[in-house]
């Protein structure tokens, strides 16, 4: 019975009950497209970090972080590559021999990282070969062709074909330089990144450094970056016998900055979701609260008439979750559609795209979000809208009924 009336009730005020029906629908929207939103900008600047430069597994020597001295090398790399490349998790794996330096041009110089790579494994492992914007991936220069990044290229007033100088150490720690012609421009999410970071040949960076067998990284790349934690320990247990002075590190532990973001992203977006969420609890409050003073003298009569305290508490918070029910289908079947739209057409930021750059964000964003997290949400807002109905169904049983009744 109580359910019954409970349902009639919200539909006598047509306009008070689509008031706390859109509240609901815009909550249930709101939060799922921003948790959409942000978890979409989020993966795509992980997935874009590891995929340009990072890696998902690196192997290094255990020294090599301390100076990057180019004698702190792999020894067996390609024994622990046939090792690594055995193992279910990993579906590439690639080598770089590098170095630190300068990159120098006749109108100045700037420090750079320089990556010798390995042009047959290389694309399989990073995506630099796709982020190429002038030239071509190491063709149509025969001696020392070089990638380097378009803003490095601004910053030299370098083009294609035009000449440059690495200088940097060699294995015994004596200064050397090569000259190079770049045979192509990049650009990544990361222009910082582009304005530090040059590639060329790995076997024409060994020759300058004296060694042609110096390996520094084994970068790997896994079927799912998540599982990386757990790919590099069981690569640790199988190499740590014959391997000592190696070091195998997640894309965690090789850029702690970008797993930092990572995890306070996701904490984050649910303070942001439990905000909205407050602000949607704060209008239902005010809504039901109206409805209840509205009805101050039907309540009164129906305790008059003999229904208990207990009865119209339950009969407030039935009305607000009906009034719940009905909204969140359609915010979840709307925020569904949203996502659905926008993620396959993306979102234009093209006017905040230097400054999301500079911090590794892409300026096309494609919102993405589990299904999980619909349920998830759809549950949080009806939690909200009951918790936000009892303060108003307290204040209706606070009613004397005589003193109700005589309210016109």
């Amino acid at each position: 019975m109580i359910i019954k009336i409970a349902w009639k009730n919200i539909w006598r005020n047509p306009m008070r009950s689509g008031v706390v029906i859109v509240s609901v629908l815009l909550g249930i929207w709101a939060g799922i497209f921003v948790l959409a939103f942000s978890l979409g900008m989020n993966n795509q600047r992980v997935k874009g970090q590891l995929e340009n430069f990072v890696g998902h597994v690196t192997i290094k020597h255990a020294k090599y972080d301390e100076d990057k001295l180019v004698k702190y090398a792999i020894d067996d790399a390609d024994k622990i590559v046939q090792q690594v490349s055995k193992q279910p998790q990993v579906t590439a794996t690639t080598t770089r021999t590098s170095a630190v330096g300068m990159a120098t041009s006749s109108a100045g110089g700037y420090g750079a990282a320089i990556h010798g790579i390995d042009l047959q494994n290389e694309p399989k492992v990073f995506s630099l070969k796709s982020k190429l914007v002038e030239g071509k991936y190491f063709e149509g220069i025969k001696r020392n062709p070089i990638l380097i990044g378009k803003k490095l290229a601004k910053r030299l007033n370098l083009k294609l074909r035009s000449k440059m100088v690495l200088t940097f150490q060699n294995e015994n720690g004596d200064i050397t330089a090569g000259a190079f012609r770049i045979v192509g421009l990049y650009k990544s999410s990361n222009t910082v990144y582009d304005e530090s970071n040059v590639f060329v040949r790995q076997n024409d960076l060994q020759k300058l450094l004296g060694n042609d067998v110096l390996i520094h990284h084994i970068v790997c790349r896994v079927d799912n970056y998540q599982v990386a934690p757990e790919v590099v320990k069981n690569l640790q247990g199988k190499l740590a016998k014959n391997h000592q002075n190696i070091t195998v590190q997640s894309w965690k532990d090789t850029s702690p900055d970008l797993a930092y973001a990572n995890d306070m992203m996701s904490q984050m977006l649910f303070i942001f979701v439990g905000i909205i969420l407050l602000g949607l609890s704060m209008g239902i409050v005010n809504t039901m609260l109206m409805a209840v003073l509205e009805r101050t003298r039907e309540l009164g009569m129906l305790m008059a008439v003999g229904m208990s305290k207990g009865r119209v508490f339950r009969m407030i918070v039935i009305e607000t979750f009906f009034l719940t029910c009905v909204g969140a289908p359609i915010g979840i079947l709307l925020a569904w559609a949203t996502i659905q739209y926008t993620g396959s057409n993306g979102i234009d930021l093209g006017m905040f795209s230097s400054g999301l750059e500079n911090f590794g964000y892409d300026s096309i964003i494609r919102p993405m979000i589990e299904g999980s997290y619909y349920a998830q949400i759809g549950l949080m807002v009806v939690a909200a809208a009951l918790l936000s109905a009892i303060y108003p169904a307290i204040k209706a049983l606070k009613l004397k009924p005589v003193e109700a009744i005589r309210k016109v």
